[in-house]
């Protein structure tokens, strides 16, 4: 499609950080994009609002009481919009044949069926959501290459990688002359913490991240250092990639956003402020580039770049994540459904924050039989692993 053309774009979870920032870009491109549908989990007055903005054809929510509250108030606003409800109509938002776009931007396992069913449609997915790959990296790998979908993650570690690689990097690093991908970390708010401090944190103390602004969980994942595990994950699946190949590499100022090194000694690094927009701009446009509303970077501001190697005996989330890629099969399900297990139960205060990985480790030490060659196979393993989390956590508890 030529980008003469406007393109039409379905927002999942358009109420959320990244939903709103790629709103924000959209809105700076009228000529070049239009809203088809937004979704969202449950907060519906944020919704109603954005669709009075933008004109979507199509809003979404999880709730079916809540997309009647919706449409009537849509209504009454004159709006055409059409309020949809359940895990179908994210779905049929996300593979309808007018969608070119699908920002795929739903936190957690919610988000992998409408990811995946953009993926089956050969949509440009915009992936912001790992879970997608670490839960089912084979089967989506597999669904983005049978459809010939155009996969661009978002995430802006993994949207950095790209950047830096050939544009075809498929068939392995190696082949493609690239030695390792070096993945940032900011290392969160508790990267000069103690141990014992790390381990009384309150939820607030995790929320409060130095550079990004996120929502809970994922400030929760960003402070354990379980968000660069499954970061790690995710890499293995974009770039064709080995554990082994990939190092995270600590670098507190959040301005270069990842490397990657070849063979020759070349490291190539993208950088840019800490702002979701450029990342997110990219995608859209991909292969041109356009205004992201984002400033220019000014090195004479940042003045220093620093690094460090990441402290696995601190942040043991991060060799568990590692751990379960090496593993294969459900094990990275499982390791990111105990985790948000574990997440939850933090920040409702019923477990300290040095419990979530001793959670996520006591699940992962389980035997599991299933396999993870079906989507239905996935799915048990999530369940499986939450069973099993809330039933440790009750017995700890007890």
């Amino acid at each position: 499609m030529s980008h003469a053309s406007i393109q039409s774009v379905t927002v999942l979870g358009a109420t959320g950080s990244i939903g709103k920032s790629t709103l924000d870009v959209i809105a700076r491109h009228p000529d070049r994009y239009r809203v088809h549908a937004l979704t969202a989990h449950t907060s519906k007055e944020a919704l109603l609002e954005q669709c009075h903005t933008y004109s979507p054809r199509f809003a979404v929510l999880d709730d079916a009481a809540d997309a009647d509250w919706l449409q009537q108030a849509l209504r009454q606003a004159g709006s055409d919009t059409l309020a949809l409800a359940g895990q179908e109509a994210l779905c049929d938002v996300a593979r309808a044949p007018e969608v070119d776009i699908v920002m795929a931007a739903i936190v957690g396992a919610a988000g992998l069926l409408p990811a995946l069913a953009a993926a089956e449609a050969g949509k440009r997915v915009l992936l912001a959501n790992k879970e997608a790959l670490v839960m089912s990296g084979a089967l989506f790998m597999d669904a983005v290459s049978r459809s010939g979908a155009t996969l661009l993650p978002i995430d802006s570690e993994h949207n950095a990688i790209y950047q830096c690689l050939p544009c075809e990097h498929r068939g392995g690093l190696a082949k493609h002359g690239v030695r390792q991908l070096l993945l940032t970390a900011s290392g969160g708010p508790f990267r000069n913490w103690s141990a014992e401090q790390i381990a009384r944190a309150t939820p607030e103390q995790a929320c409060a991240h130095p550079n990004w602004s996120m929502g809970r969980k994922i400030s929760v994942d960003s402070a354990t250092l379980m968000n660069k595990g499954l970061e790690l994950i995710e890499a293995c699946w974009l770039f064709d990639a080995s554990p082994e190949q990939i190092q995270v590499v600590v670098h507190p100022q959040s301005v270069i956003h990842s490397m990657a090194a070849y063979d020759d000694g070349s490291v190539i690094a993208q950088l840019g402020n800490p702002d979701m927009r450029t990342p997110i701009a990219y995608g859209l446009a991909w292969p041109e580039r356009i205004d992201a509303g984002v400033e220019a970077l000014d090195l004479f501001q940042v003045a220093r770049l620093d690094f460090e190697a990441p402290d696995e005996a601190r942040f043991p989330c991060l060799r568990l994540a590692r751990e379960a890629m090496q593993a294969g099969g459900a094990a990275p399900a499982i390791l990111n459904a105990a985790n948000e297990v574990a997440v939850e139960a933090f920040l409702a205060g019923s477990i300290a924050f040095g419990a979530i990985p001793e959670l996520v480790a006591d699940v992962m030490a389980l035997p599991y039989r299933g396999e993870a060659d079906s989507l239905e196979c996935v799915l048990a393993a999530d369940r499986w692993a939450r069973e099993q989390a809330a039933l440790t956590l009750r017995q700890s508890i007890a």
